[in-house]
């Protein structure tokens, strides 16, 4: 079937999607669950032969992200079963005004409509996205990467067939079969089709996309977060936030990417820092962190130099670029040059300090003493998310299930004529 095709049975799937009640969608969200758990075996069967085909042609850690496992699967089911049991965002009322002549104003919250994805290689973005889009009466559109094309269409007909169990249209879970560019190009292009298109992978694909799109597209994602441990930093609180951020799973958005340190620290805790993750790494047989110094921390410490277009790179990967700054204030505009907008994280024990970089840094999320690995949907209480916003129109931050809804005025009168 071609893309245009699968478009075309989407948005015939809108209008039953919109007219579904919270109990029949909530059904079919613990149907999609089971079906992801009924049918394990077979999605573990074609993530094998996706991650074989992919060794040798990407890195270690985006194999992992690829990887599936049983326990990754019941994570996938009891995520889409957490999306059931949140409140109800369709037919909220978020503003009411009566008028004096009786006329009664409301703005209430309803589906989008079609929402179309193009994601890379986690596999967990396919039962994420559709969970999230079928508790909000939404279409889903789902153009994975070519990496994880039969991992992903054994999920998508485990969540089809879910939908169909309760009554619900399968096409309102539609992967994308093409993963060819040119299928991209027809989301991007789909005026008319696609109500809402959201990017989420790598810097390359969201920037293809926020330039191309003909559709409306929000921009997320791409992941240069920062670490900025100031003068009145604890060390050994720094050192473990510093190292979950980085290393915990460094194949993701919210994984720490450049580390800044205060001078009058940095002789300190930069041999600290090295001793973490990297030697200590080392003897216990885990993938050490490569640290790229700018010329201050160079002084201190062994690493790779760093070039200028090290601070501008998401990793993705053990790989760590540190710098020494002057003050909070130099912290904050190095951040401003340099950040994509994502999650950036002061380490301190100064409230002035603190308050400072959160007021200044100009971020979907800012930490204090806390580490950049929350920024996710799920650590926020919104089950799962459809991305990561980095603008700030509509929808700013994780992308729950309130960031899927608009909104429509319905105003009631009794015979009134203006």
């Amino acid at each position: 079937m071609t893309t245009q095709e699968q478009l075309s049975l989407a948005v015939l799937a809108k209008a039953r999607m919109m007219a579904a009640t919270e109990a029949v969608r909530n059904a079919a969200l613990l149907a999609m669950a089971d079906a992801l758990e009924n049918r394990m075996e077979a999605i573990l069967s074609a993530n094998a032969m996706d991650v074989e085909a992919a060794k040798g042609s990407i890195s270690e850690v985006m194999i992992d992200r690829l990887s599936l496992s049983p326990a990754r699967i019941h994570a996938m089911a009891d995520a889409v079963r957490q999306v059931a049991a949140l409140p109800e965002p369709l037919g909220r009322i978020l503003e009411e005004n009566k008028r004096a002549d009786g006329l009664l104003i409301r703005k209430v919250s309803v589906p989008i409509g079609v929402l179309a994805m193009i994601y890379e290689s986690r596999p967990n973005v396919t039962s994420d996205a559709a969970a999230l889009s079928v508790k909000t009466g939404n279409v889903c559109v789902l153009r994975g990467g070519k990496e994880a094309i039969r991992t992903n269409r054994a999920i998508a007909e485990a969540l089809r067939e879910g939908l169909l169990s309760v009554g619900l249209p399968e096409d309102a879970v539609t992967l994308i079969s093409d993963t060819s560019r040119d299928s991209a190009n027809a989301l991007m292009t789909a005026v008319g089709k696609v109500d809402l298109l959201i990017p989420r992978g790598g810097a390359g694909l969201i920037r293809a996309c926020v330039e191309n799109a003909k559709v409306p597209c929000i921009e997320t994602g791409t992941g240069i977060c920062h670490i900025y441990i100031d003068k009145d930093a604890e060390p050994v609180r720094a050192l473990a936030i510093l190292e979950n951020a980085k290393t915990s799973r460094p194949s993701v958005c919210n994984a720490a990417e450049v580390c800044l340190v205060h001078k009058d620290r940095a002789a300190e805790i930069l041999p600290m820092i090295r001793e973490r993750l990297v030697t200590a790494r080392a003897a216990a047989g885990k993938a050490p962190v490569e640290l790229r110094l700018d010329e201050r921390a160079q002084r201190i410490i062994r690493g790779t130099p760093a070039s200028e277009r090290d601070f501008d790179t998401e990793f993705l990967d053990y790989i760590l670029a540190v710098g020494v700054v002057d003050s909070v204030e130099e912290a904050i505009a190095h951040i401003a040059k340099h950040s994509t907008g994502h999650s950036e994280a002061i380490v301190t024990e100064n409230a002035d300090a603190a308050s400072a970089f959160t007021l200044a840094v100009d971020s979907a999320a800012v930490y204090v003493n806390a580490s950049t690995r929350f920024t996710d949907g799920g650590e926020f209480g919104l089950g799962c998310e459809m991305g990561i916003s980095t603008q700030k129109m509509h929808a700013r931050g994780p992308m729950g299930l309130h960031e899927l809804t608009s909104y429509k005025y319905i105003i009631t009168g009794e015979g009134h004529i203006r």
